[in-house]
């Protein structure tokens, strides 16, 4: 019987030794987030700090979903958003055990930053962003650890899909 997810074959591929070691991507990710959001918060929750003439650490709460987009102070909306995070998750996580290892590597680099910021979603019911990139008055969306980790999974993901050519 064909099905569209074989369980047997999941329960096979991730049972790979190969998987521990992007299980520990994504573990050191995540405590590389959580480590750097805890000084922040620890350390810079009332004031801004300046870097240089293009970088602060600047504490703000984003209850949106990355860079601030769909910020809202509905409940609602933010359950909704965390329903829709904890979904694309668990779907990255199904990928990195069915995928091949490049791809697992760009998942598992991206389920590490997610895993970070939905982290606090749960605990503070908001993501703590800090990084302030600026020039002269233009500012950057206000960042942190882990979006620099999703960000660079997707890049190495389209990099790999779009410009290197498959062998045939």
């Amino acid at each position: 019987m064909d099905s569209l997810i074989n369980f047997k074959e999941i329960k096979n591929g991730t049972l790979r030794i190969d998987n521990f070691y992007f299980l520990l991507i994504i573990f050191f990710i995540f405590i590389l987030d959580r480590y750097t959001k805890i000084e922040i918060i620890n350390n810079f929750s009332n004031n801004k700090f300046f870097v240089n003439n293009y970088i602060n650490f600047d504490l703000v709460w984003n209850t949106g979903i990355g860079f601030g987009l769909f910020h809202s102070s509905s409940v609602l909306i933010y359950n909704i958003i965390s329903i829709f995070i904890a979904s694309v998750i668990i779907f990255l996580i199904y990928l990195i055990i069915t995928s091949e290892k490049f791809e697992k590597i760009s998942f598992s680099i991206i389920v590490g930053g997610a895993l970070g910021n939905f982290y606090d979603r749960i605990v503070f019911k908001a993501v703590p962003d800090f990084i302030d990139l600026h020039y002269s008055t233009f500012h950057w969306f206000t960042f942190n650890v882990a979006d620099i980790f999703i960000t660079l999974g997707v890049i190495i993901f389209l990099v790999k899909g779009y410009l290197i050519k498959k062998k045939l």
